[in-house]
């Protein structure tokens, strides 16, 4: 949170070039993959993986995707998943996600690197854009 929250929210829409994603288009593509750990531990049926591939990598509109409200939405859907975690045993580990042939242990420990990937790309591209 300290690396997102000291984010001039002024570059965050910059890319280094046209290859590259954006501060921006990272932290919602994160947000995108914590949101479908909270869904599969919360076994919402509504929201399938196709609405998460959907979402990923998805268009940013600057109006609606700002850096305040994506690292809020990041911090309470990952409250959330902590939240849900601790009414949970260690049992329900082993169970398999839907949509996936893998179990919750595989998907949390998946969720925790690739959020530690994309700070560090964040960290990276921060200090090579401003």
């Amino acid at each position: 949170m300290k690396i997102l929250q000291a984010t001039d929210p002024s570059l965050v829409y910059k890319k280094p070039n046209e290859n590259s994603h954006s501060l921006v288009e990272l932290l919602y593509h994160m947000i995108t993959w914590a949101e479908f750990t909270l869904k599969r531990l919360e076994k919402d049926e509504e929201k399938d993986l196709a609405a998460f591939e959907n979402l990923d990598w998805r268009e940013i509109d600057p109006k609606e995707h700002t850096w305040e409200k994506g690292i809020a939405q990041f911090k309470v859907t990952h409250d959330l998943i902590i939240e849900l975690l601790e009414t949970k045993d260690d049992e329900f580990l082993s169970e398999k996600v839907d949509y996936r042939e893998y179990n919750f242990r595989f998907l949390l420990q998946g969720i925790i690197h690739h959020d530690i990937y994309h700070i560090g790309q964040i960290a990276y591209l921060n200090k090579l854009i401003s």
